[in-house]
């Protein structure tokens, strides 16, 4: 008679084959990158990713952004995590052996990369790649292995545990999840197609491995358990949050002090005087003796990054650098200081939105132009201003560009120092979510930490506010969280805002208040549908909404447009600004300074590569059209939230 013990021993021995399957993953890597045939394939394979370079449109951009961001580290432990929670959490009996199976699964594969990774040596696709290339070899592919161990998991306990016809559905979009990873990576030029495959059959082995230790013999049966199993005495194997797909985490700014303020110039009711004057053949000439202060943020910017931005810019012209590091006391080092000292003709930040929001609020109004070297977690300056997100790429485009100026926000409150902003504000959710990450966990997990830290905040009630758009009449609202931003999009071609633009001279807002799993849907499949049309923009024939908002996903989210918005809180709110916390309160106060800041970019805010090259020479400083004159204020007329329309979702 085999007994319960004997059994799982003999499953655990099982593990064993993970050693072999490191070696003959080694092996196939030094056949491939070593062997006279190997290298003969590698040549063959040139021609596939020379192929997907040749052929990038903007929407297969988005799409594979999205796909990479999904395989990336972030996104693989996020959803592992929340997947492995709902297993043990959900109503009926823990199924522990599913939850350890799915965990298991992650980090075998992560960690047999790993491994691989510091035996085999190979360069990446030499092709422009639109990722920042982790110091990992090429072969094998750590997203496509990661994406096998978790969608294809998952389609296995979808297909082993799951009753009904949908489950054939189910498991086979979950199937074709990694193949289509795969081929983003290769049109994105971070992998050839044997390191694809590669990652496929790293993926598959380590399924096959530790599904025959937790799943073998495990059926279940007519009443929906599982059978076969001491489910309560399995142990969770932890996942490793410190390695990425890729490679290594990515080091993230430090949260920078939002109280920060520097020398306040002019604000954007002065600036524009100076706006139709044309400085794009002097910036682009860079002359001799020029004086470049560069802000650097140590952590994302390393020594390497730094040197060659030291050498770019000499060889534009700038002989005279002033170099300043920041850190968590100073965000944007001694930029106030080097600031003051006349001569200064550039200024260049090397870091995240934090540390761009931090040397904006001192260089904004002093007509100093700002250079974007993005070397952050998000970026979302730099993509809303169609930015190479290679820093290198980022510079050397703006070093031939022009000046063009953008609008910057002011943000003040009740206990907060006034100070100005590049993206956004606001409060509720999105704030408190931002609050409550820990900054080591966020060091190790980047932007999955984000994810936990709202999970724990989906059942926290909304809040009521008020809402008065340039002196008008009152709005009451109820809502989960608002936004403010002088850019409307977010990572992966996500428009939050989609009427957002960093030079129309005016704020936009939305009031996000999906109400029960409907409005969630209908929230969530909204935001998509802009991500599908590319960020189209809308031409939905509406009035402009600071004349009364305009509500749009069965009321989930609703949108205005102003250039001074006030939010008062019932109670005291968690707030935010460009990604840096703030103190709690009650109020909140934006203001738009409209061409405040002048940036050095390749072209004028909103054309894109392709336009700039069917128009070689864009005008620089071209005002804005005016924005249309404030609403009047209505006194007695309260728009009391219940009076709101919220359309039925269909």
């Amino acid at each position: 008679m085999t007994t319960e013990s004997g059994t799982a021993a003999r499953r655990t021995r099982l593990l064993w084959f993970v050693p072999a399957q490191f070696a003959v993953m080694v092996a196939l890597g030094l056949f491939v990158t070593g062997a006279p045939v190997g290298r003969r394939l590698l040549s063959t394979e040139d021609r596939v990713t020379d192929a997907f370079a040749a052929h990038r449109t903007p929407w297969a951009d988005s799409v594979t952004e999205w796909l990479s961001i999904i395989a990336s580290t972030e996104g693989i432990v996020g959803v592992t995590l929340l997947c492995v929670v709902a297993l043990l959490v959900l109503p009926g009996t823990p199924r522990w052996a599913d939850a350890v199976f799915l965990g298991a699964s992650v980090a075998v594969q992560s960690a047999v990369f790993l491994a691989v990774t510091m035996c085999v040596e190979r360069p990446r696709p030499d092709v422009p790649r639109l990722d920042g290339a982790p110091p990992t070899s090429s072969f094998p592919s750590g997203h496509v292995g990661a994406s096998v161990a978790l969608f294809g998991g998952l389609a296995v306990l979808v297909w082993t545990r799951v009753r009904g016809p949908w489950r054939y559905v189910a498991a086979a979009v979950l199937v074709l999840v990694p193949p289509a990873v795969g081929a983003s990576r290769m049109y994105r030029g971070m992998h050839h197609p044997s390191d694809v495959a590669g990652g496929l059959l790293n993926g598959v082995a380590t399924l096959l491995v530790v599904g025959a230790v937790f799943l073998a013999g495990r059926t279940r049966d007519a009443g929906g358990t599982v059978s076969g199993s001491r489910d309560g005495a399995d142990t969770v194997l932890p996942a490793s949050p410190g390695s990425t797909a890729d490679g290594p985490v990515d080091p993230v700014d430090p949260v920078d002090p939002v109280d920060h303020v520097g020398p306040t110039g002019p604000t954007g009711l002065s600036v524009p005087a100076a706006r139709g004057v044309d400085r794009r053949g002097a910036a682009a000439a860079g002359g001799p003796g020029r004086t470049a202060v560069v802000v650097r943020h140590p952590h994302g910017c390393g020594d390497e990054l730094a040197e060659r931005v030291r050498a770019d810019l000499h060889r534009h012209g700038y002989t005279e650098q002033r170099w300043t590091s920041t850190s968590v006391e100073q965000a944007c080092g001694t930029l106030s200081e080097e600031c003051a000292v006349p001569g200064v003709d550039l200024v260049v930040v090397c870091g995240g939105d934090g540390t761009v929001r931090a040397c904006a609020d001192v260089v904004a109004g002093t007509g100093i132009p700002l250079a974007l070297v993005p070397c952050g977690t998000g970026n979302l300056l730099a993509r809303n201003l169609d930015l190479p997100l290679d820093p290198r790429d980022a510079l050397e485009g703006a070093l031939a560009g022009g000046d063009f100026p953008i609008d910057v926000g002011r943000v003040s409150g009740d206990g907060l120092t006034s100070t100005r902003f590049t993206v956004m504000t606001g409060a509720g959710f999105d704030a408190a979510t931002v609050r409550d990450t820990s900054p080591a966990l966020k060091a190790r997990l980047g932007w999955a930490a984000y994810v936990l830290s709202g999970a724990r905040h989906l059942g926290d009630p909304g809040m009521r506010l008020s809402v008065r758009l340039d002196g008008g009449r009152v709005r009451r609202r109820r809502a989960r969280m608002v936004v403010i931003g002088n850019v409307g999009a977010l990572q992966g071609g996500l428009e939050l805002l989609p009427r957002a633009r960093p030079d129309s001279g005016r704020l936009e807002v939305v009031l996000f208040d999906p109400r029960g799993a409907a409005g969630w849907l209908a929230a969530a499949g909204h935001l998509a549908s802009r991500v599908v049309r590319g960020g189209a923009p809308e031409q939905d024939g509406s009035a402009p909404a600071s004349t009364g908002g305009r509500s749009v996903a069965g009321g989930s989210l609703e949108y205005f447009s102003a250039r001074r918005i006030e939010l008062r809180f019932a109670g005291a709110q968690p707030r935010e600004v460009d990604g840096d916390t703030m103190t709690e309160g009650t109020r909140l106060l934006a203001e738009v300074e409209p061409g405040a800041l002048w940036i050095r970019l390749p072209g004028a805010p909103g054309t894109t590569a392709r336009d700039r090259a069917a128009h070689a020479a864009p005008d620089a400083h071209a005002a804005p059209a005016p924005a249309p004159a404030p609403a009047p204020a209505q006194s007695g007329a309260d728009d009391d939230e219940h009076a709101r329309p919220r359309p039925a979702v269909h």
